[in-house]
């Protein structure tokens, strides 16, 4: 090969790669003018983690949005400037995975043509898909992706597509650190915060900025570690009064069965990644009490009114699935019907048009709280916060 032909197979090839690099980009703002629904139907993807570390939260959000949407279609469907259209799910599994989530996003987005997203359950998973929403011009709703910056690019600015339907990290955080101080009113507590999630770094942060009393001592775990003993036992030597936990039931089941085991009894404190059936199973019902979480969405609290929309939303899922409603349920059941209420508000489908109706979403009644989405598209909600004893929740408070 001569030297010319050398140097043209240089810049051919630099040139593939730019154009490879180039289409693995995305715009950070909605580069498409939107999708567009057929005349009776109403496509929502689901991008949700059916498989994989996350199943238990995903399997959850699937019953809820399946609800929903049977509920809608029921009554008629969704009404889109005066037709009513019937609404069709497109349900992916995501298998917990943030690369398959982009690209389940991708498939939705441009050749399933959905007028909006909702999911996928982790923060991780749903940043992974923002990209590819964001360039389709379709809005995406995470009922629980809880990072701060999950709806925020790195400028600061918001992300034009991407909403939540629960609360922040920092304020289930705060909210935790207000609960121990004045309800449980512990003056000697011990962090044990789960270091390989944006989730449990930043729900331990915003417990420790605010918390009052004295933090004894503060340690990290990684997903999948199963032997905490060591640190459990040099907690208990502390003579604590709480320990707050923030992390996912997988490893949470496995601190409080250990805790408890070693004669542990102080209080331990968590967020909603503890709102799943499994953390009791792994623990063990027994090793269960004296537990508390933060919540958006408390059943004890629903039953004092039995008229709310949540008392109704917890008949109808013991009805079709025969148990208990978890939190992960209700944020998903919120996020389609805050989907359907931002069609019927724009009185369009498109998904351009969606968008704008999720970010003017005022006073929405949902099954977790009344709903107001603020500038950068977070829900305004009320929290609660619940506990557990021998597995089963026996009370529940609200943190103001």
């Amino acid at each position: 090969m001569n030297k010319f032909s050398k140097r043209m197979l240089r810049v051919l090839t630099l040139g593939m790669a730019g154009l490879a690099l180039a289409g693995c980009s995305v715009a950070k703002s909605g580069g498409g003018k939107g999708t567009h629904q057929d005349k009776d139907t109403v496509k929502v993807g689901i991008n949700i983690e059916l498989s994989g570390t996350a199943a238990g939260y995903g399997s959850a959000e699937k019953q809820g949005i399946v609800l929903a949407a049977s509920e809608i279609n029921k009554a008629g469907g969704i009404n889109v400037n005066g037709h009513k259209k019937k609404l069709k799910l497109l349900i992916r599994d995501n298998k917990s995975s943030i690369a398959t989530s982009a690209s389940v996003a991708a498939q939705l987005v441009t050749k399933d043509k959905v007028a909006a997203v909702v999911g996928p359950a982790t923060t991780n998973c749903g940043t992974a898909e923002i990209p590819n929403v964001t360039k389709a011009s379709v809005p995406c709703v995470s009922p629980s992706a809880t990072d701060p910056n999950y709806t925020k690019q790195k400028n600061g600015k918001v992300q034009p597509y991407a909403f939540r339907a629960c609360f922040q990290d920092t304020f289930q955080g705060k909210s935790a650190a207000k609960f121990v101080d004045n309800k449980l009113k512990a003056k000697r507590v011990a962090v044990y915060a789960d270091n390989s999630s944006d989730y449990g770094t930043g729900l331990a942060k915003a417990f420790k900025e605010t918390y009052k009393g004295k933090i004894v001592d503060s340690q990290t775990y990684s997903a999948g570690d199963k032997d905490f003993n060591a640190v459990l036992t040099s907690f208990k030597s502390k003579k604590i009064d709480a320990i707050y936990v923030p992390g996912y039931y997988t490893e949470l089941g496995l601190i409080i069965k250990q805790a408890r085991q070693m004669g542990l009894k102080a209080p331990i404190v968590g967020g909603d990644g503890m709102c799943d059936p499994k953390l009791v199973q792994i623990a063990g019902a027994k090793n269960a009490t004296n537990i508390y979480y933060t919540t958006p969405f408390s059943t004890n609290v629903a039953a004092k009114n039995p008229d709310s929309k949540a008392a109704k939303f917890i008949k109808a899922y013991r009805a079709r699935y025969h148990s208990e409603a978890p939190t992960f349920s209700a944020l998903a059941y919120d996020a389609v019907y805050l989907v359907k209420a931002a069609i019927e508000q724009q009185k369009s489908d498109d998904s351009v048009k969606v968008a704008a109706g999720l970010a003017k979403i005022k006073d929405f009644d949902g099954v977790t709280g009344r709903i107001t989405m603020d500038k950068f598209h977070n829900p305004e909600m009320p929290i609660a916060i619940e506990k557990l004893t021998n597995g089963k929740v026996s009370d529940s408070f609200r943190v103001e």
